[in-house]
């Protein structure tokens, strides 16, 4: 097993990698493609690619079949930079993130209309005890200012 910060850096190269390498892919079946993230096993054997695809289903199943069948070269490429004994088998895995954002939006706002409804139930109305409730001890009259407990020492 490899040192965690020595997998991260490689799982890192591969992305900027495989980000670069698909520009030059010559597949007119291959779309606008944002390499997001690559994760590697700890042996360095095994790398997954997340990517996501701008269009629609059928430009993102058409990309991911681009990317299968070009895997081979994305391999052989990325495992001579990475100058690694052997070269680490790939995997794409699309990434949902327009989903995941749309999904997040809404959570969003169903939490700021709920804020607003208690915004607007909360209008007009007052707290049910006193404006402060910590009791502050009034000093008795009689009792010298320097006696007091807390009382400040004049340092003048």
């Amino acid at each position: 097993m490899s040192d965690p910060a020595k997998t991260r850096r490689h799982a890192e190269r591969v992305r900027e990698l495989v980000a670069s390498l698909v520009r030059e892919i010559k597949d007119p079946r291959m779309g606008m493609v944002t390499v997001t993230d690559a994760r590697i096993t700890g042996d360095l054997r095994e790398a997954t690619v997340f990517y996501t695809v701008l269009g629609d289903a059928t430009e993102q199943a058409s990309t991911a079949a681009a990317l299968e069948s070009a895997k081979g070269m994305l391999r052989s490429r990325v495992g001579h930079a990475l100058g690694l004994r052997h070269s680490p088998s790939l995997a794409f895995k699309a990434d949902n993130v327009q989903e995941n954002v749309k999904e997040i939006d809404d959570l969003l706002a169903a939490a700021r209309h709920r804020d607003e409804e208690v915004q607007r139930l909360a209008a007009g109305k007052k707290y049910a005890g006193d404006p402060d409730p910590y009791k502050v001890e009034e000093p008795e009259e009689d009792e010298p200012e320097s006696e007091r407990v807390g009382a400040r020492e004049d340092l003048g």
